[in-house]
This record gives structure tokens, sequence and C-alpha cells, in this order.
């Protein structure tokens, strides 16, 4: 009689609150998280589509992948042209980045990387579109003394108070909170994660 491959266990490549709270939406649970490593400064003259992949992939390998574990990671990339959003360090930078997107459409690339049970890897970016009303002073001063926008890529939180900022948006809101959850439950039901 053949031997019974147990279930893959997910590992997650990701110390973002954010993201756990996302997968639990779907009910995966991960078995043990591990945070990454890298470096995640842009490389010259690299479009952010590229970037945010390279990082998930990056963020997926510098994990170490025990036996019958599968690996995700994801990376949140904002730009405005080809320009890449990193995350605000501060309020001053905020209210910067903020000033940046007062009023006009920027793209967010959710990127995700899972490397199944064998070792290989398998990416995939998520395009959205999104577009802040135009800003006054104050609202400006106003979220980035919320202190929400600190630590987040371009210095805010669509599922916090920026949401009541944003005019319009298009493409996956679950990517622009930090993990496309029906491409990413689609790439780890294919990478043989049990998921109902």
């Amino acid at each position: 009689m053949a031997a019974t491959i147990p279930a893959p266990q997910l590992v997650l490549a990701s110390s973002s609150p954010r993201r756990r709270d996302l997968l639990a939406q779907i009910g995966v649970t991960p078995a043990r998280i591990q945070s990454p490593d890298i470096d995640e400064d842009p490389h010259k003259g690299e479009l952010p589509r590229v970037y945010a992949e390279r990082m998930a992939v990056e963020k997926a390998q510098a994990v170490e992948r025990g036996d019958n574990e599968i690996i995700l990671a994801g990376d949140t990339t904002v730009a405005a042209g080809r320009r890449i959003f990193g995350q605000a360090q501060d309020e001053a930078e905020v209210a910067t980045f903020l000033k940046l997107l007062s009023g006009r459409r920027h793209r967010v690339y959710a990127a995700l990387a899972v490397i199944d049970r064998d070792g290989r890897c398998h990416s995939k970016v998520v395009p959205s579109h999104v577009r802040f009303k135009r800003l006054s002073d104050q609202e400006i001063a106003d979220y980035a003394a919320s202190g929400e926008g600190i630590g987040k890529a371009a210095g805010y939180a669509i599922q916090g108070g920026a949401a009541g900022l944003i005019d319009w948006m298009q493409g996956s809101y679950t990517g622009v909170v930090g993990l496309p959850l029906f491409e990413t439950r689609a790439l780890l039901k294919a990478a043989g994660l049990n998921i109902g």
C-alpha cells in the first residue's frame, strides 16, 4: 500500500499582521511565520512592477524551507509613474508622500511568490489603480498626525482612515491592503495546500 503524503504546511515569509489577517479571511493559518532579511533597495532604473515581483521572490527564497513546507511571500509596491514610494518613516514623510499623491492616480503592485514543496517558485503581480481626492493641507496634516501611515508603503493604509480620502480605485482591494486573496488562494491550491 502506498504511503500517504502528508498535507503540506504553510510558511508565511512576512512579519506583516495585515497579511496574517488576510490569510485568515480565506481560512488559512500559517504553520510558522518567519520574517525574511533582504536588501529592499530598488535597482537603478528598475521598473515598479519588476521590483515588486523581485522583492516577493527574494523574500520567499530568503526563508529556509523544511520538508513538506510551502513558502508564501508578498510585496506591496506603490508607484506614480516610474517613481517607487518606500515605506514612510515618520509623519513628515507621510505628509510628503500624500502631497505627491493628492488628486492623482497611482498604481499599487501586489506581488506574490510561492515556493512549492518541490522547491519550484511561482510568482504573480496584481496591479491596481488608486486615486486620492485633492487633499487640503489640513487633511494631509491630520492624516500624518494620526500615525497610521508610518511604516506603510507610500505612507497610507487603505483599510484605515485613508479610505475616506480615496475617491476611486480599480483592481484588487486586498492587494492594496497587502495580499491579493483571489490570486493567493489559487497559487496556494496549485502548490497543494488544502484550502476549502
